[in-house]
């Protein structure tokens, strides 16, 4: 089975008429997109968007033998034209499947959101899935169908992508494609590094895809470390990256402290920002998570664990720490790092980034600084990625 992307952009494509914001002011060239339209072998075209026909004439195809067109999502604007030649649009009802002349079964996929998604079996056996935007798939069953391809939403609805993980729908081959790219994301490096972080990747308009050809589907990153200074926005990349996956737990280490309104400000406004199905765990006991199997750990953060294991070896008072408090830290980091180096989770770690400002006036202040820069580097070492946040812009110091 053979697609060709006609366009990969949201509803009003990217740039946007008249949006003077920075992604679409960069919007150009191959990251200029027309609205969302699918080219099915030729015969099925899923989504009538303006400019159709000419899209395919760029892509260098022909709509001359489509037998079917439908629509995924409602069309709030002026009625499209339809080309001369096509079949007027439809759309099938939730849960029915539609047989075509050309040996494609296509089956509505019912939503969360109004719209309609399909779910297509060329006559090869290969099954792709297209779900309009800002829709996930609704009442979804395991274990289900691994598709071949599915295309969607991907950075507006990540969630979609974790439920159809969740019940095996997507799976380490599946090619997810990214469509109804809109300006919430610069093109370019910064498209393709949140993509990628997702399994996902997106392709210029015109594209033409094999379905079942995997080689380019990109692999999911197991261990990652997200270093930040305050506020630069570390934690936001860090949940961002676990959005698509299923059953995250949240591990928090900095715990509750109980009368301390600011800091349940913060608490709050972290649990708001994360998807509900997420389960948190307030534990500086990381060992005996990374160490057993489940679901992937996002661990916020490195740096509140670093005091707690400081406070826990005397690593305040001097005599203390060198009547062996020091050798003992080094053991705990030795023994949390390790660990990481042989977990068989997927694991998001944040950690403060605090080496780079004025040097700390007292010597238990110092002596924090120097441990959390071991420590960020000897984590940091066990990943296969590893991001720094300036300014809510994440830099790839590896992977």
């Amino acid at each position: 089975m053979e697609l060709t992307l006609l366009g990969t952009g949201a509803p009003a494509g990217l740039p946007r008429p008249a949006c003077p914001c920075a992604a679409c002011a960069s919007a150009a060239g191959p990251y200029a997109r027309a609205a969302t339209s699918l080219l099915v072998d030729g015969s099925l075209l899923l989504d009538l968007t303006p400019g159709v026909a000419f899209a395919a004439a760029r892509a260098g195809r022909s709509l001359g033998g489509v037998r079917q067109v439908l629509l995924s999502h409602p069309h709030d604007g002026p009625a499209v034209e339809v080309p001369a030649g096509l079949p007027q649009p439809g759309r099938v009802p939730d849960g029915r499947e539609l047989a075509l002349l050309t040996g494609h079964r296509v089956r509505a996929v019912a939503l969360d959101a109004p719209g309609t998604g399909y779910a297509v079996t060329g006559p090869d056996g290969r099954r792709l899935l297209y779900l309009p935007p800002g829709t996930a798939p609704a009442g979804l069953e395991e274990p289900a169908g691994t598709y071949a391809m599915v295309l969607l939403d991907v950075v507006g609805r990540p969630d979609a992508l974790a439920r159809l993980r969740a019940v095996g729908a997507v799976g380490p081959t599946t090619d997810v494609i990214a469509v109804h790219l809109d300006h919430d994301v610069p093109p370019g490096a910064e498209e393709r590094r949140r993509l990628a972080a997702a399994g996902a990747r997106a392709v210029p308009d015109g594209t033409t895809l094999e379905v079942g050809a995997y080689e380019d589907v990109p692999d999911l990153p197991r261990r990652t470390l997200v270093l930040g200074g305050a506020r630069s926005g570390k934690s936001v990349e860090a949940e961002r990256r676990l959005e698509s996956l299923p059953q995250v737990l949240y591990v928090a280490t900095g715990g509750s402290r109980n009368g301390d309104t600011e800091w349940a400000a913060r608490v709050s406004a972290h649990r708001e920002r994360r998807p509900g199905s997420w389960r948190t765990v307030e534990t500086c006991d990381l060992v005996p998570l990374l160490g057993g199997d489940g679901p992937p750990l996002l661990v916020d953060c490195l740096s509140l664990w670093l005091t707690d294991a400081m406070d826990s070896v005397g690593a305040w008072d001097d005599a203390e720490w060198a009547d062996g408090g020091e050798r003992a830290l080094r053991e705990r980091v030795r023994e949390l790092t390790d660990t990481v180096r042989a977990t068989r989770r997927t694991v998001v770690a944040v950690s403060n980034e605090v080496g780079s400002g004025i040097v700390p006036a007292t010597a238990s202040g110092r002596r924090y600084r120097d441990e959390l820069g071991r420590l960020n580097a000897m984590f940091a070492q066990e990943c296969e990625q590893v991001l720094l946040v300036v300014a809510g812009q994440a830099l790839v110091l590896r992977g």
